[in-house]
């Protein structure tokens, strides 16, 4: 199949690869994304609403879908710049309280998606549908991709890290999830339990759990999700890429950087997605933080800063 330019306004419609079991369900996926969607929804009752758990929500999106973006996709996936191993394991055990999968499933997926960007293998292109390349993709089985040859193929680097490996080897990385939701329903039973008794403690803890946790999962999910795609479907191209990449201000701003993703697919080992100066990277700034922290090291610009750098040193060789 022939790569389609970014600046291509007829986009092509893809069928399901053959490697794709549309009646074969991955209900390990598909049971937690159903399920999780259903205990959010307790939000809609009075009950379960507290300032407090609201708060902890939009603090917790930002706070646990960072080590999704700057953790999983630049420092692993990319390896855009580099951490110590405490530091990198404590963003991955963070990320893991967004129940996004392991790291070595989901850093192979997406270079997986690199190479096969917007064609007929790729897992998740919305050129099949927006709804496939938003969430379907996750519960339908794919024999190119889940699969352990895949795993090496696309993440021999992460496998190769003995924490890494032993989340993939068992089921413990769920527990993590599962420990830190109740540790939220724990804090706030005890906290209303202290001051005016045990059912302002149940109704208190509860609204911790479902807007700190359950509501803000479902926040992060869909936020992740739509750099799938919404950036691949409407937004702005600065570079002509061999994919339909799309630079969307609407989910930069969700992602706090991601949503400049014509940007990332032009230069996807860049630690920063900023190429204009109002295509703002919280993100990469983030990451500059950790640098000037000494926390952060090879840290790799944008492709036009280090162009710019490599001008500038052949000037003053000349």
């Amino acid at each position: 199949m022939s790569a389609p330019a970014a600046t291509t306004t007829d986009r092509p419609q893809l069928s399901l690869p053959d490697t794709i079991v549309p009646g074969q369900i991955r209900w390990v996926y598909a049971v937690p994304i159903v399920g999780i969607h259903v205990l959010a929804l307790c939000a809609i009752f009075p009950w379960f609403f507290s300032w407090t758990g609201l708060i902890l929500m939009v603090f917790g999106i930002h706070f646990y879908g960072q080590a999704i973006n700057l953790c999983y996709h630049r420092l692993l996936t990319h390896r855009a710049a580099k951490v110590p191993k405490w530091l990198e394991h404590f963003f991955v055990v963070v990320a893991l309280c967004c129940m996004e999968d392991t790291p070595g499933k989901w850093v192979a997926m997406h270079r997986y998606h690199h190479k096969h960007s917007d064609h007929e293998d790729d897992p998740h292109t919305p050129l099949v549908t927006f709804l496939w390349a938003h969430m379907g993709w996750l519960m339908i089985q794919n024999r190119s991709t889940h699969n352990l040859t895949a795993y090496k193929k696309y993440a021999p680097d992460i496998l190769r890290d003995r924490f890494y490996m032993n989340l993939e080897k068992s089921y413990g990385w769920i527990w993590i999830y599962v420990g830190h939701a109740f540790l939220y329903f724990l804090v706030g039973f005890l906290i209303g339990w202290l001051g005016t008794g045990w059912y302002a403690g149940l109704q208190f803890g509860s609204s911790l759990l479902v807007w700190g946790v359950f509501v803000r999962t479902v926040a992060v999910w869909h936020i992740t999700w739509s750099v799938n795609s919404l950036t691949h479907l409407f937004g702005y191209a600065n570079y002509k890429t061999d994919d339909f990449s799309r630079n969307n201000w609407f989910v930069a701003l969700l992602t706090v950087g991601e949503g400049w993703h014509n940007n990332h697919h032009h230069d996807p080992t860049s630690a920063s997605n900023q190429h204009r100066w109002w295509e703002i990277d919280i993100t990469y700034y983030q990451i500059k933080l950790l640098e000037f922290l000494g926390l952060a090291t090879n840290v790799i610009p944008a492709k036009p800063v280090r162009q710019a750098k490599r001008r500038e040193a052949k000037e003053r060789e000349a």
